[in-house]
């Protein structure tokens, strides 16, 4: 508790926190830990706004009650990033020991004022989802700036100090800024940069103090002292140095310059011994073994137990999942230290405030005299899961005056919220002029311009070849009736297969659809049949489970109408399995056909196109979602049974060579886009959309809303489903994905071996006698299998070799080969060195590698046949003639090859191969939750009218019909290497809602119909254009 004062606010008061704070923000319904029976101690701690609390605390309190009232007293969530500091007996600055009693650490506690300040700095400060954690950070950089620790050059500490005075006074006033600077200390030389603050001031009019914070911190992560506490320290030869740790590894320092850094993945131990702090590197085989442990002599013992401990605690809370379980206690003898980082890891927090709904508390800043309200933050709560990181234009910006920043608006990356308001529609898709909301429920959102640029966090990889080859261009298959396989363009009747407006032949890669020649420009049209239609957000939630229940539904009808026809037809087909497939999902189908007659029905009611006398009692989608999945329930028992479907039919495809051909034919079909096996998962795939749904309707509804009820009982039932299905969703979502790679493999033999997972699959250049090679890798849990593209009809991945991964040794190599982005894998009998088309491709291979090295030294014993058994030595391809032979026959094989092979050249691993990318596992169950349908209006970059088309996204693809209706798509686009953007002013797109997609010269216009579907698109799109291996779905991110 606080200690009652006669003043007339305190500190927390001012930052919002309720004078009885009895319940704790970092466990919502929980009070803080009881303190154990005792007398009670005062404890004075000092804030970063400067003002001093006085906290009572049991004297066998630990150093964890005393942190988690501050935190509390605060109302601050993302507390772990924060620490408390003081200086004990031998005047030197610690670090309060959570686990250890706080009295035992404080030998004079009413003489010691411990400092509450932040302990750790993350690399990016767009990590910080809290408002309120970026003003403490921004008051920490305040106080670094002030005493000196914080060094930089004269242009950024004025640009940092600017922002704090438009935080603290608001807009530039000469008279006010200059008094105020005159009054205020904020650098030791600040007399000599007063005119360049002022300068960099007057630039900011408008920039609200929330807005200030965030475009300090960004200045401030910049910079290499950024976060960093020296600890003097010597190497052997007797030269000064400083240490410091930071989230990357140790750094060393001479003076104020970093002269080496070692990553935490090259640290294979730290320790100290009396005044010697050790640094044990990770054995490097180029080297000798005696340059592997470094040593540096510190002051005393002290200082070097000081700094370990830090280390110790940054390396836990940036690097490891969750916080380390305590060591059992030795029964004789003790040896080391039992020290322990206590507290949640950074993963922990991010994932905690992203999956709490927790109530946004406005605070008051202590120095500033602007209002401010919590929820003008750079980011949307809505988009606290994707905070962009700024591009270089931002940060341009951000140094010029109001009015230069207005004029990029348009070139938003999406993050803003436009109010939403009636306005006529074009078939629903809106033309609304972007003006401010007077609602003050919905406040504009900051957005970060791009320009013309594509956003630096989307892949955009440039894979060899010439802009007319695959590896150059866009890899669009077309199916139905603009299919490439010699069929017209039927129904559509617009140009015959390759034939453009000109007459000359089109790239077979290019679909008609998606060319200009293909465009109706029905623009007009549109225009001249407005209807009205409702524009609140609920609304179009429901539309978007009305878009995507229509898409199930036809995903369901390949299961039992067409591939059971064919299985019918077949007499091979074992019974049993036909039995049991029909048994299974027929009456799933038959379930959500009066579904989706039931939300088709309330959506038309909603619309007023139908009961429009009653349509107020008709805005609402919970009743109809409760009364359905409680009525799915009850086929729980069909959903059980699909993954043993799944493993049926792959049984029958071993055992018989008619039922492995009837399967492969019927994948060559239109009306199956996708493999086959996908759509067997697709009900317990449904099942995630559904709570996701319902997540959004719950969020947006206030408590009180009608329909809230409805909707939270519906997304308790569903919930309570997806984590009964949710183990065995994961395990065939594996089992499916190595039978997909399968068919894209030869000289494999049981792929899908039981305890053999897929992590990743994509595009490195192996380094071999002849310079590097394209070569095709595939990641398990076991080994490393690297292939090349073979000239076979269906254009499978030859098998090169494999590395068992027991054993094996990373290391980054491109000083030592001259080859930017390229590592070398040590493994038993052989090793391999490959080069990434990027350093983030690079980055995730060699995360991903590393994590699957750990899992297979775990496992019990090293597996030496780990993948081929067929393959003979006379039938291997040796390295040398198998590159000589893709090198020559690639240049003329690669386009017809597409053609040959119909849709099945649209696998991922294909177009990864053309895209020179890579995905991992993890980024497919992201793309299993991101699945979205509906209608968008597409431009081509050179036409002038918008084509209506139905999209559907989903497997990382693009599929576009000419109306929900159709049972096949005509045409589709791969997004993996894509950019999402948004169009810049100079493109002259002049709509609302408008995104685009870029691939080298490709660019396509989409335009949705409304503010929410835009968000939505933007979101899944992205979900399919960058990696995902940095964070797992949310909604099963226990499972890995």
């Amino acid at each position: 508790m606080v200690e009652p004062a006669d003043r007339p606010s305190t500190a927390g008061q001012r930052l919002g926190a309720p004078e009885s704070f009895g319940v704790s923000t970092l466990e919502p319904g929980l009070r803080p830990p009881a303190q154990p029976p005792g007398r009670q101690v005062s404890i004075r701690v000092q804030m970063l706004d400067d003002t001093q609390e006085v906290f009572q605390i049991s004297q066998r309190s630990p150093g964890k009650v005393l942190f988690d009232l501050v935190c509390v007293h605060l109302n601050l969530v993302e507390g772990d990033y924060f620490g408390l500091e003081y200086q004990d007996q031998r005047k030197m600055t610690v670090w309060l020991d959570l686990l250890k009693p706080t009295l035992k650490q404080i030998r004079r506690p009413k003489n010691t004022i411990l400092r509450f300040v932040v302990k750790f700095f993350p690399p990016d400060h767009t990590q910080l989802l809290e408002e309120l954690t970026r003003y403490l950070f921004a008051l920490q950089i305040k106080r670094d700036l002030a005493c000196g620790r914080l060094i930089c050059n004269d242009t950024s500490a004025a640009l940092m100090v600017s922002h704090i005075i438009q935080s603290e006074i608001g807009d530039f006033d000469e008279t006010q800024s200059w008094q105020h600077l005159l009054h205020n200390k904020y650098l030791p030389d600040q007399d000599a940069i007063r005119d360049k603050i002022t300068e960099c001031h007057r630039k900011h009019v408008g920039q609200t103090p929330a807005v200030s914070d965030y475009q300090l911190l960004e200045i401030a992560r910049r910079l290499e002292m950024y976060g960093v506490r020296l600890h003097p320290a010597k190497d052997r030869e007797g030269t000064k140095l400083s240490l410091a740790v930071a989230h990357t590894g140790v750094l060393v320092f001479q003076g104020y310059t970093k002269i080496n850094a070692f990553n935490w993945s090259k640290v294979r131990k730290l320790s100290f011994k009396r005044k010697r702090f050790l640094i044990k590197l990770r054995a490097d085989p180029a080297q000798n073994a005696h340059h592997d442990t470094l040593e540096f002599a510190m002051a005393s013992r002290d200082c070097c137990k000081i700094f370990w401990k830090i280390c110790v605690e940054y390396h836990a809370f940036f690097r490891l999942f969750e916080e380390p379980k305590p060591k059992p206690k030795p029964i004789l003898f003790t040896r080391g230290s039992s020290f322990r980082f206590s507290g949640r890891t950074q993963k922990q927090i991010i994932d905690y405030v992203k999956d709490s709904e927790l109530k946004k508390v406005p605070f008051e800043r202590k120095h500033s005299k602007v209002l401010s309200n919590s929820s003008m933050s750079p980011q949307s709560s809505s988009f606290r899961s994707q905070v962009p990181k700024e591009s270089a234009m931002s940060v341009q910006l951000a140094d010029q005056p109001d009015s230069a920043r207005l004029g990029h608006q348009p070139e938003s990356n999406g993050s803003e919220e436009a109010p939403a308001a009636a306005a006529s529609s074009t078939n629903g898709f809106h033309d609304i002029p972007a003006t401010l909301s007077s609602d003050p429920t919905q406040p504009r959102q900051s957005h970060h311009s791009n320009g013309s640029a594509p956003d630096p966090h989307f892949l955009n990889p440039e894979s060899p070849g010439s802009e007319d080859s695959p590896g150059g261009s866009p890899h669009v298959v077309v199916n139905g009736n603009g299919s490439v396989n010699g069929q017209g363009m039927g129904s559509t009747g617009v140009l015959g297969p390759g034939q453009s407006p000109e007459g000359r032949q089109l790239s077979p890669l290019t679909s008609p659809l998606l060319t200009d020649a293909g465009c109706v420009r029905n623009d007009d049209e549109e225009e001249a049949r407005r209807k009205k239609f409702p524009t609140d957000k609920a609304y179009f939630i429901a539309k978007e489970l009305l878009t995507t229940e229509r898409t199930y539904l036809k995903d369901l009808q390949v299961i039992t109408e067409s591939f059971q026809g064919v299985a019918e037809k077949e007499e091979a087909f074992p019974d049993p399995v036909k039995v049991l497939i029909s048994t299974s999902y027929d009456p799933v189908y038959k379930f959500h056909q009066g579904f989706l007659k039931e939300v088709e029905q309330r959506l038309a009611q909603w619309e007023g196109r139908s009961n429009a006398h009653i349509k107020g009692d008709y805005q609402r989608i919970g009743d109809v979602l409760l009364k359905n999945i409680q009525g799915l329930r009850q086929l729980t028992v069909h959903l059980q049974k699909h993954s043993e479907c799944l493993v049926e039919l792959e049984r029958a495809c071993r055992s018989s060579r008619k039922v492995e051909t009837l399967c492969r034919d019927f994948e060559q079909q239109r009306v199956c886009y996708l493999p086959f096996n996908i759509f067997l998962l697709r009900p317990l795939h449904r099942l995630l959309h559904y709570k996701l749904i319902l997540e959004r309707l719950c969020k947006h509804y206030p408590p009180t809303h009608d329909d809230f009820r409805d909707c939270r009982a519906a997304l308790a039932d569903i919930s309570e489903m997806v984590l009964q299905l949710q183990g065995t969703m994961m395990k065939m979502e594996n089992f499916q994905k190595l039978l997909e790679l399968k068919k894209d493999l030869t000289g494999i033999d049981h792929l899908a071996f039981p305890g053999r997972e897929f992590i990743r699959l994509g595009c490195l250049s192996k380094l071999s006698g002849k310079g590097l090679q394209q070569r095709m890798f595939f990641l398990f849990s076991d080994s490393l299998v690297y292939t090349s593209r073979g000239m076979t009809p269906s254009n499978q991945f030859k098998v090169h070799g494999q590395l068992p991964l027991y054993g094996m040794t990373i290391r980054e190599s491109e000083e030592e080969w001259g080859v930017p982005h390229s590592f070398t894998l040590f493994g038993q009998r052989q090793s391999v060195v490959v080069a990434a088309s990027c350093a983030s491709e690079m980055e995730r291979w060699v995360e991903d590698i590393r994590m699957a090295i750990d899992l297979a030294e775990q496992s019990s014993s090293p597996n030496t046949d780990l993948l081929y058994t067929s393959l003979s030595d006379s039938n291997k391809l040796s390295e040398d003639g198998g590159a000589e032979l893709e090198s020559e026959e690639e240049l003329c094989g690669s386009r017809s090859s597409l053609e040959r092979q119909g849709h099945r050249g649209n696998t991922t691993v294909h177009v990864c191969w053309h895209r020179n990318t890579s995905v991992s596992m993890v980024d497919f169950s992201v793309a299993v939750e991101n699945q979205l349908s509906g209608n968008l209006l597409r431009k081509f970059k050179n036409s002038n009218g918008w084509q209506k088309l139905w999209v559907v996204f989903t497997n990382f693809s693009l599929f576009f019909y000419k109306s929900h209706q159709d049972d096949y798509p005509l045409a589709s686009l791969p997004l993996l290497g894509y950019s999402v953007t948004v169009p810049s002013e100079s493109e002259n797109i002049h709509k609302d809602y408008v995104f685009k997609l870029h691939f080298k010269s490709h660019v396509y216009y989409f335009r949705s119909e409304s503010e929410y579907t835009f968000e939505r698109w933007m979101e899944v799109i992205r979900s399919a254009t960058c990696s995902a291996s940095r964070s797992l779905p949310s909604t099963r991110k226990d499972l890995y």
